[in-house]
Order: structure tokens, then sequence, then C-alpha cells
């Protein structure tokens, strides 16, 4: 009892992540977002079919990167009281990590479903923002 006392924290500390840095940024899906759109349009534009083979590779790579920058935001920047004030924010990251995953960007070379994930993050991105003036 009397060790267990001593190995006790006098303080205890809170943060969103092993190391705190506090520099979160939509901009990173978004940019990887845009890789997507345009790696698409180059690969609906090629009949080489090995450019064709790496700009999927790349695209998926991108996709997955999305999805990482999704939900890093996700689960160490927004907390409950950004969830209570917006409640949509839920629904939007879990539609966005769906556009870059295998049912969207990440399985399909269509420019459109970039498009659209482009859509999600720049929403995000608005709350995201409004979140840092607050």
């Amino acid at each position: 009892m009397f060790l267990s006392h001593l190995l006790r924290p006098r303080t205890v500390a809170s943060a969103h992540c092993d190391l705190p840095c506090g520099v979160y940024d939509p901009a990173q899906a978004r940019i990887e977002a845009e890789s997507i759109k345009a790696v698409s349009e180059k690969y609906q534009a090629s009949n080489d079919p090995e450019f064709r083979t790496r700009a999927l590779l790349i695209k998926e790579q991108r996709a997955e990167l999305v999805k990482h920058h999704l939900w890093v935001l996700w689960t160490d920047y927004f907390k409950a009281p950004h969830f209570e004030k917006y409640p949509q924010l839920h629904g939007l990251f879990n539609e966005a990590t769906k556009l870059a995953g295998a049912g969207g960007a990440k399985g399909a070379a269509d420019p459109a479903v970039a498009e659209q994930l482009l859509g999600k993050i720049e929403e995000i991105s608005k709350i995201f923002w409004e979140t840092k003036q607050s």
C-alpha cells in the first residue's frame, strides 16, 4: 500500500495524442484528394497499360493518406464539444472516409468520385476552421 502511494502521480496531465504537437489541418487530406482527382483524370486520358497501372497504385496510396489524415482529425483533434455543436460531423467523416476507401476513390479511377471526396473534405474544413476561431 505504501509503495503504491509513492508511485501514484502527483500531477495528472492529459493530451489528445502521444506527442501533442497541436498541428492539425484538413489541407493535408485535401492535397491528397486533389492528387487522386488529377491521377484519375490522367488515368482516364491514357491508353498506356503501364502508365495506368502506376496511376492506380499512386491513387490507392493517396487514398490511404486521405483516410489517415481524416482519421487523425476525427479521432485526435475533434472532441465531444465539437460533436455536440456540429452533430453532422461524425456523418461527414464517415462519408469522407468511405469516399476515400475501397468503395470510393481507392477502388475507382473516377474523377467525379474524387470531386465528391473533395466536397466532403471542404465541409469538414469549414467546421474545423470555425472551431479554431473559438
